[in-house]
């Protein structure tokens, strides 16, 4: 816990991270309302910060979901171990074996018999056969996870269940749509269950939490800070993760600003930043330009001011960062080290 005064946030070095503190733990308790306990698996690869993740466990969160191997480590390191899951294929599972031999309780996602061998061969013993359900990254075909569940059974694998990524539907707009969508993912997951067994249904995420009723645990974690494209979909978190910027130059006809944060303290993958009351020009790497909004002859702000950005996408945001620091108002209350970044 850091308390600190109502001069924090003019004194932090820019670019840094801000969360709204408050909009945080609203969000935190309506998932864990509507998904209690162990029916919501966070997904790690979101926030990269153990004092992220002990909040949530604090919530009754006590399974977790990660992307790498070194948030796995991360977890473990604060023992948040209960049950770990890597979902993601691996082909080197040794350091996952030396966090089983530790106590700490690990299932890796596996599509194939050499992910599988690579199970065995690292000293990982449970397991959840990925089914590819539309998205066309990882995961076996439908018609294949029994015939991988026998040979990971015959291999001496506990198979937990199945797991399914209906990333692509994350963003679709019409909610009804989405539904339909989802519900055909699903069932091809479900398919694939039917000839795999284990209590595990693992799939869904922030954009699809209240509509994915088959699995038995949703891998949501970008809810908890919200970016500019979840905001489209009307869900019912707020946004509450800001790049604090500050404005470094001006054009002498005020026709634009420069504020010190750019591609690398964002991430783009979804498009260019957002700023309220003005336009995001264009971003480069230390710097993104700032025009003023259609009808307004100059720009607001000075040399000097604060400038807040909203990210279009908050997970690549958040990983290009050493700390988060969480305020209220203008007050700083904890800071958060982004702790598990890297692989």
């Amino acid at each position: 816990m850091y308390c600190g005064t109502v001069n924090d946030l003019e004194n932090q070095t820019t670019p840094f991270l801000m969360i709204d503190l408050p909009s945080f733990e609203s969000n935190l308790s309506k998932m864990s309302d509507a998904l209690p306990g162990t029916s919501l698996r966070p997904h790690v690869k979101a926030f990269k910060s153990t004092a992220v993740a002990q909040r949530l466990y604090a919530a009754g969160h006590t399974a977790f979901c990660c992307a790498t191997i070194k948030e796995m480590e991360g977890m473990v390191s604060v023992g948040l171990s209960d049950d770990l899951l890597l979902a993601n294929e691996v082909l080197d599972t040794n350091r996952l074996g030396a966090l089983a031999k530790e106590g700490a309780s690990i299932t890796v996602a596996v599509d194939s018999k050499e992910t599988i061998n690579a199970a065995v061969a690292g000293g990982v013993s449970n397991v959840l056969i990925d089914v590819n359900v539309g998205l066309k990254r990882c995961g076996c075909d439908v018609s294949e996870a029994g015939n991988l569940a026998k040979y990971a059974k015959n291999v001496g694998l506990n198979i937990r269940g199945v797991m399914g990524y209906e990333g692509h539907l994350m963003m679709v707009q019409d909610r009804a749509t989405q539904a339909e969508m989802v519900k055909d993912s699903m069932m091809l997951l479900l398919k694939a269950h039917e000839n795999v067994g284990g209590p595990i249904v693992s799939a869904g995420g922030t954009g699809t939490f209240d509509l994915n009723s088959w699995a038995t645990e949703i891998q949501a974690g970008s809810y908890l800070f919200m970016d500019t494209e979840y905001a489209k979909l009307g869900l019912p978190f707020a946004e509450c993760l800001s790049v604090m910027s500050r404005v470094i130059s001006t054009a002498p006809d005020r026709s634009w600003a420069v504020v010190d944060a750019g591609l690398k303290a964002l991430g783009m993958d979804h498009g260019n930043p957002s700023v309220q009351d003005g336009i995001v020009g264009f971003c480069s790497d230390e710097h993104t330009t700032l025009y003023p909004n259609k009808g307004q002859p100059q720009v607001i702000w000075k040399v000097g001011d604060l400038v807040s950005l909203s990210p279009a996408h908050v997970d690549p945001t958040i990983a290009k960062h050493q700390n988060m620091f969480a305020y209220e108002g203008n007050t700083l209350v904890e800071k958060w080290p982004i702790d598990l970044r890297g692989w």
